[in-house]
């Protein structure tokens, strides 16, 4: 299976969202992560609390979903809510696609403490929704029924 997550910048929950997936589903899924409008850089404290977990930071890069008019993934994420709101290229046009509206951990303003807690939070969340996506991606499930069974995970 091919997953595409998209957020606006591409910089922190896309990008984690990559990372946990190769990470933890390599064998069954691809991800690859872009924005509508790329930073152009991976947020420094995504490759901080990547690492901390145990994750491969191997690769990671901002990038437009321009750059993967030809990687034909069967299902693309959105995980930001005006990435959800935007008119996707058309080459989306076929893959299935989800919301899973994750908060932004780049965006806490508080200590240190609160900043980590925050970014290990999104990543435990990501981290449950990629063991979800594997299990699905393990049973090899045609277009039809991978729709059904993401709805019924609650993804919308």
């Amino acid at each position: 299976m091919k997953i595409l997550y998209i957020c606006t910048h591409n910089r922190c929950r896309s990008i984690l969202s990559e990372a946990i997936t190769n990470q933890l589903a390599g064998e069954v899924i691809e991800a690859k992560s872009a924005g509508s409008q790329p930073a152009g850089e991976v947020h420094p404290l995504s490759i901080k609390y990547l690492q901390q977990a145990g994750i491969s930071i191997a690769g990671l890069q901002s990038q437009s979903w321009n750059d993967f008019e030809h990687f034909d993934a069967d299902l693309v994420v959105t995980v930001c809510d005006s990435a959800a709101g935007e008119s996707c290229p058309l080459w989306f046009g076929k893959s299935l696609k989800v919301h899973w509206g994750l908060s932004d951990p780049s965006k806490v303003q508080g200590s240190e403490e609160q900043i980590a807690a925050s970014f290990e939070a999104c990543i435990e969340e990501i981290t449950a929704r990629v063991k979800q996506l594997k299990t699905l991606a393990e049973k090899g499930l045609n277009s039809t029924q991978l729709k059904q069974a993401l709805a019924e995970l609650g993804a919308h």
